[in-house]
């Protein structure tokens, strides 16, 4: 798929260079200034307009010892800038798919591609908070921004976005097929409370035995 004129032209400016940067992986302002030769009140600059316009955002802070330095992420709005063939092709094939079969049958073969993906996965192995964590950096290779969360008697696996995003307002049945790949990769049965709104966001839960 070839990248519009458009695009060509905003990731040669200092703005579309940090979008770069940032969607390889998290960054502070110095780590940014330095990949583009700028000073820390350039680039703080600029992520407030990329801010602004919904495309950047803080996520937590990297302590060191100075103070901590915030550390900043792309949103749901800054993936979207970049093109993404599955896309179509996958909207098309579940559109197919519900036109032909029965919905248990279409909830069906999305939990066996999922089962199906963990089995191809490393990361299965060790105890339960292992492989829980084994599933967490799963969805993160897929793009979902994943972390695990420990609480009494549950582990949370919680994504700060989709990695299907654009599917899931007219397919929420694409969560199924994540939460059988959940399910696979820790041994348990995992329950899916993913956000299905504007802008979806991963959430299953796994009790402890």
């Amino acid at each position: 798929m070839a990248t519009p004129l458009w695009s060509q032209r905003f990731f040669a400016t200092t703005r579309g260079r940090i979008i770069l940067l940032l969607r390889g992986a998290s960054q502070t302002v110095e780590e940014l200034a330095q990949a583009l030769d700028l000073t820390d009140n350039a680039v703080r600059a600029h992520l407030a307009t990329l801010e602004r316009d919904g495309l950047v955002e803080q996520r937590g802070a990297r302590r060191g010892p100075g103070k901590p330095a915030f550390i900043y992420a792309l949103t749901a709005g800054g993936e979207e800038l970049f093109p993404k063939a599955y896309e179509p092709v996958l909207r098309e094939l579940l559109d197919t798919l519900n036109e032909r079969e029965r919905p248990d049958s279409v909830a069906a073969l999305l939990r066996a591609a999922g089962a199906r993906m963990a089995r191809g996965i490393e990361g299965r192995r060790g105890d339960l908070r292992a492989r829980a964590a084994g599933a967490a950096e799963a969805l993160n290779d897929l793009g979902g921004l994943a972390e695990l969360v420990e609480t009494e008697r549950e582990y949370w696996i919680q994504g700060q976005r989709c990695p299907l995003s654009a599917l899931i307002p007219d397919h929420p049945e694409m969560c199924q097929m994540a939460e059988a790949l959940v399910s696979e990769m820790t041994g348990m049965e995992a329950q899916e409370h993913c956000d299905q709104g504007a802008l979806p966001r991963c959430r299953f839960v796994i009790s402890k035995p």
